[in-house]
């Protein structure tokens, strides 16, 4: 599998990817391939995105949206 290197990283990114990985109990090197995986695909479709980021902040409940009410249009 190829291997990629970055220089010039300054010591704060540095620092905020260590914590970053230890809250999310993986090594830097492995929060940094997902942190590249992420940035570099793209969801199916938007709804897709929404459900991934979202769906926790439901508690996996479906959300029951009301019936909307249908209007007659405006006359001027």
């Amino acid at each position: 599998m190829p291997s990629l290197s970055v220089r010039k990283i300054d010591e704060k990114t540095i620092s905020q990817l260590r914590i970053q990985a230890a809250k999310h109990g993986v090594s830097m090197e492995e929060e940094v391939r997902q942190i590249i995986k992420l940035a570099v695909s793209t969801p199916e479709n938007l709804g897709d995105l929404a459900v991934r980021l979202f769906s926790s902040a439901y508690n996996g409940e479906e959300i029951n949206l009301p019936e909307r009410e249908i209007h007659d249009p405006m006359s001027f």
